[in-house]
């Protein structure tokens, strides 16, 4: 009895000291089961799983995979007396058929790291198990050349202090094969010029390994050297493409810069007397420090009543002012406050604070019509994360995100924030009254409880029994001027306007690992925004007056393949609205805009006004052909990727042939009829037409034979053959693109 006794003890405390020393499921089987594919999209880490065996996607619910891996199927994946034997190595070293493939050797560190755990009894996940915080590489910022090969080190801390060397079991992506590559044990091959990242991914943390390649071309160091910089904007470019080797295109020229600072900033071209007076003006370089005439220029613009139309598009496609999903006087009301907002000049985080805290009438304040359209917590999280922050969180609505930091517990404790959000029947018809409630919460799918409410990334959550409106809470967080991404978001949208492409692309992308073209020139600027107190104006002016923006679209042979870095200004196709302003306004027949009889109010016109440009409208809900074809914003989501500049052939058969040009340009009393009622000399005619159109004056070979084609029409075929000399100018790159 004694002697079983003490063979029992003896057993006891061998299964002990084994447990006490086997591999941690959280921070050692869960790596394995994610760096070799298992608990990944493809496999067994699908919604439904694979085979009847289901992980969380990239081990993000460490308790759940440990029940499926132990105690699903009757536990037959492991067999703890005989490890080797188990169905989840033999399947994982394919000693028996698995549709996955092989996933490992037998006897690497990956077997017997899941072999020791099945050995001790395989244990789960501990409360008290060192949680990792921080994740570093070895190379954060590589400066090398084309055909190099260097191995990256990730080195992982945790909280009890100690560290380890986690590159065998780190997940790792190249976000631009053309500069570099890399493998699955983070070998990087460096393939060709530019800048990229390699991205490593372990226990939901991510680092980032930037890779730059300078151009290998003989590049003039007079090429940088003969520029001067206006502002930090010029000066961090500048110090980018030196880094990369890029030589910078000269300055644009006069007819240019009117022309794209125009577009870029009203939306409007320049009128004729406007063009004149301005390539007429000469700069006055007598005083130091004087304000120079494109100064002039870009002041003058910030101040236009276009300024105003324009920017309230902007941000009623990025609000969704929608006459489909909101009532007439509603949609109003919301686009009204925008305008509002944008003629004022709100400084931009009291503008969204504005948003976020709205109570009251849809009719009286606008703002609240947000929450109207996004009328459920998880949609009101995730439009606000995108529009304000500029990073999607969906995916960790069902589990951790993939690609970015964000939690599924992070999800729903931010959309927590939205519960008690309520709206009732005004005393109006068609009016809707937004309160906050003192009670409601969302409850979270995978604990079936209600996550503390919290912004994204605050430790501290808001109290579950307090009364105060949470959005409250939620607003301070957001326009805190510690809010890096808040700051990034707008710049970078703002930034987009101006270049054709964000500082970081997708422009409503901002993850970890999608890095910025230029990380100091970003951060400099948000620095700048937050220190002219969230005035975009201020930001806007600081880019139109900079040397980068005024660069000319005429690139160099070293310079041509460069979209992101700022040597040359990147000619891009005018959005849908522009373009067809631009037409009318050049023809002077404007576009009779029908209002949705849906949504129209009784006893109104069906008509917007005779004038009303595109840009002007506060609804996308427009029945318009050309605007659908040149790829308007349907405002029914938060994204740039509603709106398209791509060309297609719909586009180009319309510019062609299609009814818009054709009609506009046949219009009777339009700008051609006044031309030829003018008695103007045809050159002058022809010059006119180049101005109104391209902003610049005909060179001598074009005078020319515009000139001759016009003075040998017969008297009846002149207008048609004006008509043929504005379609070729209109249809041309040069006026459909903004460059």
């Amino acid at each position: 009895m004694q002697l079983r006794i003490s063979s029992l003890l003896f057993a006891l405390l061998a299964a002990t000291s084994a447990a006490a020393e086997a591999p941690s499921f959280r921070n050692t089987i869960q790596p394995i089961l994610t760096r070799y594919g298992c608990a990944m999209g493809a496999c067994h880490g699908a919604a439904a799983g694979q085979g009847g065996f289901r992980l969380s996607l990239r081990g993000f619910d460490d308790e759940g995979d440990w029940i499926s891996i132990t105690r699903s199927a009757n536990g037959r994946r492991l067999t703890m007396e005989d490890p080797a034997r188990s169905l989840f190595l033999l399947k994982s070293t394919k000693l028996v058929p698995h549709k996955g493939d092989k996933r490992f050797e037998v006897n690497s560190p990956e077997y017997k790291a899941i072999s020791d755990w099945i050995a001790a009894g395989a244990p789960g996940p501990k409360a008290d198990d060192p949680r990792i915080v921080s994740l570093e590489v070895s190379h954060p910022h590589l400066v090398t050349q084309a055909g190099k090969s260097v191995q990256l080190k990730v080195t992982a801390k945790f909280s009890d202090g100690h560290s380890e060397d986690v590159t065998r079991w780190t997940k790792y992506n190249a976000t631009n094969a053309s500069v570099a590559t890399v493998n699955d044990n983070g070998l990087i091959k460096t393939t060709g010029s530019g800048e990229g990242s390699v991205s490593a991914w372990y226990l939901s943390r991510l680092a980032l390994a930037t890779i730059t390649i300078p151009n290998a071309s003989n590049v003039d160091p007079a090429a940088f050297a003969a520029l001067k910089p206006r502002n930090f904007i010029d000066e961090l470019t500048l110090k980018k493409l030196r880094e990369l080797n890029i030589p910078p295109s000269v300055r644009a020229e006069d007819h240019e810069f009117l022309r794209r600072a125009f577009l870029d900033t009203i939306g409007v071209l320049p009128t004729l007397d406007e063009t004149r007076a301005f390539l007429a003006e000469k700069d006055d370089h007598a005083l130091a420090g004087a304000a120079t005439k494109r100064d002039r220029l870009i002041d003058s613009l910030l101040q236009r009543p276009e300024f105003v139309d324009y920017w309230s598009h902007r941000w009623s496609d990025l609000l969704l002012v929608n006459g489909d999903k909101l009532m007439p006087e509603a949609m109003w009301s919301y686009y009204n406050w925008i305008r509002r907002h944008v003629a004022a000049n709100t400084p931009w985080d009291a503008m969204v604070r504005d948003l976020l805290t709205a109570t009251g009438s849809t009719l009286e304040h606008g703002g609240v019509n947000f929450f109207v359209l996004n009328d459920e917590p998880t949609k009101c999280a995730e439009t606000v994360s995108i529009a304000f922050l500029g990073t999607s969180i969906g995916c960790a609505k069902c589990h951790n995100h993939p690609m970015e930091k964000w939690t599924n517990e992070q999800y729903y404790g931010f959309a927590n924030l939205f519960a008690r959000v309520r709206t009732k029947n005004g005393t109006q018809a068609d009016e809707r009254v937004l309160f906050s409630d003192t009670q409601g919460d969302l409850v979270a799918p995978l604990t079936g409880k209600p996550p503390p409410p919290r912004p994204l990334d605050v430790t501290t959550p808001i109290s579950m029994t307090s009364t105060e409106d949470r959005r409250i809470v939620l607003a301070n967080w957001l326009t805190g001027a510690d809010n890096k991404l808040f700051q990034r978001a707008i710049v970078n949208r703002v930034w987009a306007n101006f270049f054709g492409a964000g500082l970081v692309e997708a422009v409503d992308d901002l993850r970890v690992t999608n890095a910025a073209s230029n990380e100091e020139l970003f951060a400099t600027a948000c620095a700048h925004l937050v220190q002219h107190k969230f005035d975009l104006k201020a930001l806007m002016r600081t880019i139109l007056q900079s040397e980068t923006y005024q660069r000319s679209s005429i690139t160099l042979p070293e310079n041509i393949t460069d979209l992101r870095y700022g040597s040359h200004y990147v000619p891009r196709r005018l959005k849908a609205e522009i373009l067809l302003d631009t037409i009318s306004q050049v023809t002077a027949a404007p576009t009779t805009f029908k209002i949705d009889k849906r949504n129209a109010n009784k006893g109104t016109s069906e008509s917007y006004p005779m004038g009303f440009r595109a840009l002007q409208l506060p609804d996308s809900n427009i029945a318009s052909y050309f605007l659908k074809s040149f790829g308007r914003a349907d405002r029914v989501a938060t994204c740039e990727c509603e709106r398209t500049n791509e060309p297609s052939m719909a586009q180009a058969l319309h510019i062609a042939n299609g009814e818009t040009l054709n009609l506009k340009l046949s219009q009777k009393d339009n700008r051609l009829d006044a031309l030829l009622a003018s008695k103007q000399p045809d050159a002058k005619i022809i010059e006119e037409a180049y101005l109104v159109t391209l902003t610049r004056e005909p060179t001598e070979r074009e005078k020319t034979k515009a000139t001759q084609l016009l003075a040998t029409a017969k008297p009846e075929d002149r207008r048609t053959t004006l008509e043929d000399i504005f379609w070729s100018l209109m249809g041309s790159k040069e006026f459909l693109f903004n460059h």
